[in-house]
């Protein structure tokens, strides 16, 4: 890992786009939260963005959403639906993004067919509940609002937010390719980022230990690239810088607030 001026420059660049791309985030989820009639302020949507994903890193299971979830104030389960929103839209940018890569490049689909065979079950699974379960459609109902509202004009819009952030995340990945001396190219950039980050969508270890990774390291792989230096360069700037500023604003607003 070449850690000479330029490519501490280029890490800085790594950073300050990431840090560009989670605005973007907090925006999106502060327009649903509007248009759910649960905004609280963008301030507040900001800084419970970055504690949420604090909590993603430092917690099992995404237990940061469930963070962002309880700390708001507001009816839990539509608060709820607003989070499961933003994940239907990054699911559909990621697949889309993936999907042009693949047909551009004809690159190995890698994991796809799992992460195809894991999507079917689990909407069998949610059919399965709505046709048998009462109950349990009674109580996913409010979640479901805001995912209902993105077939819309607006959600349309949120979805191109949601490709804009992405590409500005694939940035990241590429001035981090360049910092560790890996040429990723725009289109290598893209099928890292979007095979990544579709793997972390699975709850796993804080931090996404273990899918991230393996992720990384078969997306490299597959285009016959050295892996060990870049993600670990890679995991120092999406999850450091993040991880300490939402601690810092937890620490400062949301832990005294609960005492």
């Amino acid at each position: 890992m070449p850690l000479d001026a330029h490519a501490l420059a280029r890490l800085a660049g790594a950073i300050a786009l990431y840090a560009v791309a989670m605005g973007l985030r907090a925006e999106r989820w502060h327009r649903i939260l509007r248009r759910g009639e649960l905004d609280r302020g963008r301030r507040e949507s900001y800084g419970l963005t970055a504690v949420g994903y604090m909590g993603n890193n430092t917690l099992p299971a995404r237990a940061g959403d469930v963070m962002r979830v309880m700390l708001h104030g507001g009816p839990r389960r539509p608060v709820l639906g607003t989070v499961v929103a933003e994940r239907v839209l990054d699911v559909c940018a990621l697949a889309a993004i993936f999907a042009f890569v693949v047909a551009d490049r004809g690159v190995s689909f890698g994991p796809l067919p799992y992460l195809v065979g894991g999507g079917l079950l689990a909407l069998a699974v949610l059919l399965a509940l709505r046709r048998f379960a009462p109950r349990v459609r009674e109580w996913a109902s409010p979640v479901a609002v805001a995912s209902r509202g993105l077939l819309s004009a607006y959600g349309a819009a949120l979805l191109a937010v949601s490709l804009v952030l992405w590409l500005v995340e694939a940035s990241v990945y590429f001035t981090v390719g360049e910092a560790s001396g890996i040429h990723l190219g725009a289109s290598g950039a893209l099928y890292v980022m979007a095979l990544t980050n579709l793997s972390s969508m699975i709850p796993a270890a804080p931090g996404y230990v273990g899918t991230f990774d393996a992720a990384v390291l078969l997306a490299l792989r597959s285009l016959a690239l050295p892996a060990l230096g870049f993600l670990l360069l890679l995991r120092f700037v999406l999850f450091v810088p993040v991880t300490v500023v939402g601690f810092a604003v937890f620490l400062a607003k949301y832990a005294r607030r609960r005492r």
